[in-house]
């Protein structure tokens, strides 16, 4: 099946966008996303290949998509992951699937392979359990783990729950990257969504140290004089 997925894959490429693709995800020597493959092939068209092939396709089959050196196998077995991750209502099966996740964290390995997979699968799985792994994911110094330990709050952050998004947030706003500057910067402007006043103690406590990129992220909805205090140091 494996195979035939890939095919499928070939069949929608587009060669310019194939083209495009490497600069995009910063695929180019001392780019974020080094040394990587790309088919061509629209987000829509992999998520359609993966509803088509999910409910089939074997633990070992994903394994191998997830591994493909193209970008585009690797998202569209994620895609697939988290589907049946979705369709699984055993706790249990939950589980064997949260551990073949994290045995594949090597090859979750740019910021969009982490963002449509790690809220669905990891955020769902840990929500009422301890959040241990994140934080040692946050420790890890690797960009794509530290990401993943950000995003996954998302999905605790939509329950309405803050209180380990806004500790990664803050072990995680000094970060190097701006990819990782972003990540907090987009957490926070969600707690902001449903809690504006959350945010803003966060804000008034961090934002003279937060990097620029992540408080134009945590602010982008803010009203606009509101904004500006923030950008001018005025609060």
């Amino acid at each position: 099946m494996t195979e035939q997925i890939i095919q499928s894959l070939k069949d929608r490429s587009i060669p310019e966008k194939a083209a495009f693709l490497p600069g995009f995800f910063k695929a180019f020597p001392g780019g974020y996303g080094e040394g990587d493959q790309f088919l061509g092939v629209t987000v829509p068209d992999q998520r359609e290949i993966a509803k088509q092939f999910f409910k089939e396709i074997s633990l070992e089959e994903l394994s191998q998509l997830i591994e493909n050196p193209f970008h585009e196998a690797r998202l569209t077995g994620l895609m697939s992951l988290v589907y049946r991750y979705e369709k699984t209502k055993s706790e249990s099966e939950h589980g064997v699937l949260v551990d073949f996740y994290l045995n594949h964290l090597d090859f979750i390995n740019n910021w969009d392979l982490v963002d449509s997979s790690c809220s669905q699968i990891l955020g769902h799985f840990y929500w009422k359990k301890g959040k241990k792994l994140f934080y040692e994911l946050a420790d890890s110094g690797q960009l794509w783990r530290q990401r993943i330990a950000m995003i996954s709050s998302y999905f605790w952050i939509k329950k309405g729950e803050f209180n380990d998004a806004l500790a990664l947030a803050e072990k995680l706003k000094n970060h190097p990257h701006d990819l990782m500057h972003k990540a907090v910067g987009w957490m926070l402007r969600e707690i902001g969504n449903r809690d504006f006043e959350v945010e803003m103690e966060f804000l008034k406590k961090h934002y003279h140290t937060m990097p620029r990129t992540a408080l134009r992220y945590a602010i982008e909805k803010f009203p606009e004089e509101l904004r500006q205090d923030f950008l001018k140091g005025r609060i």
